[in-house]
């Protein structure tokens, strides 16, 4: 596959994946665009499709959030669900929006939208995090219905990752995570990579959750 990258602030770390796509033997570009903001995102649609002729598959990750405990119903401002819910539910539904015509154009395209665990359960870094969670699954349930049948729309919800983002609850927290999974393990990106490849793989799925998460809202 060709690979188009997005990114908001980390452009180095988009340029490092485009070397590692490229190493590979792909085409690859990355493009700035902050998914909040519609204009944004038709440019950088236009632009995928400018460079690569088409768009088949188009991955939904951009993510933001805020730490608040849930019973400290003061500690989130309004400004935090404005953030929260503009990346996590606009911004998929921009994104979807203006990539639905080339993923139509087809008869074959795949939408994979990232949610959470969060948007399942009650327990994550915040209640807006949550809630916004929650509305990408259903905007996901939503899509696999309008697009179809010339798109499938899929989500896959990780719980804790053994990421950079997730050992900054230290040592301790990746254990207590690990400790309470069903399969005393953290996920890794890897994971949800190789979940996202099947998906994309498939012609019978739609309107679909897969979590990963090693079992661990099992415990919870």
């Amino acid at each position: 596959m060709d690979v188009a990258i997005n990114y908001s602030r980390s452009e180095m770390e988009a340029a490092e994946t485009v070397e590692a796509a490229r190493s590979r033997g792909a085409r690859a570009e990355a493009y700035r665009a902050d998914v909040a903001k519609e204009d944004q995102v038709a440019a950088m649609v236009n632009g995928v499709v400018r460079t690569f002729g088409r768009l088949d598959i188009l991955v939904s990750n951009a993510g933001t959030t805020t730490f608040c405990a849930f019973e400290d119903l003061d500690g989130v401002s309004e400004a935090d669900w404005d953030a929260i819910l503009g990346v996590n539910v606009k911004g998929a539904w921009f994104c979807a929006r203006h990539a639905a015509p080339h993923l139509r154009a087809r008869g074959a395209g795949h939408l994979i939208t990232v949610s959470s665990t969060a948007g399942l359960i009650t327990f994550g870094s915040s209640i807006p995090y949550c809630v916004s969670k929650a509305a990408l699954i259903h905007l996901t349930r939503c899509l696999a219905k309008a697009l179809a049948p010339e798109v499938q729309v899929n989500s896959v919800a990780p719980g804790y990752l053994d990421t950079r983002w997730g050992r900054r609850f230290g040592e301790e927290g990746t254990r207590g995570f690990v400790t309470r999974s069903a399969l005393r393990r953290a996920p890794t990106v890897e994971d949800v990579a190789q979940q996202v490849l099947t998906l994309v793989s498939g012609t019978s799925s739609t309107g679909q959750v897969y979590v990963i998460d090693a079992g661990l809202t099992l415990t919870l």
